[in-house]
């Protein structure tokens, strides 16, 4: 007789971390492991939320204080901060920058293109205060 259990679904790649920042966006002060777990449903071992906390530590999306004889979590980027983080660790991995850039730029459609005017015109002028 064949087992029909479904396994749990397998979440995407950085999914928890953003699970994980979103939950600590929500605190109203630096938060435990075991809050975010708690948080997140406890679905997720607090083994789990510990390495994820020091995987996003270590990509300086979190920062961390002593609470006592654990840590309490702030998150230092939101989930956007986090994506750039990972657009520019991915495009320092690549030999041919300009390439790599010239790709991307070429295959935004026309909203993200002028969006991206408008953020280095901006970015521009700010640079010139």
């Amino acid at each position: 007789m064949a087992d029909h259990r479904q396994r749990p679904r397998r979440r995407g790649q950085g999914e928890l971390e953003a699970l994980v920042l979103a939950a600590l966006g929500e605190a109203d002060a630096p938060a435990t492991a075991g809050w975010v777990q708690e948080r997140l449903g406890g679905d997720l071992a607090y083994t789990t939320v510990i390495t994820i906390l020091t995987r996003l530590l270590a990509k300086g999306a979190v920062t961390r204080e002593r609470a006592g004889r654990s840590f309490a979590w702030t998150p230092a980027s939101d989930q956007a901060g986090l994506a750039a983080h990972k657009m520019r660790k991915v495009l320092d991995g690549e030999s041919d920058r300009e390439a790599v850039l010239a790709s991307f730029v070429t295959g935004l459609g026309p909203d993200d293109e002028r969006l991206l005017r408008e953020l280095l015109a901006q970015s521009r002028s700010e640079g010139e205060d």
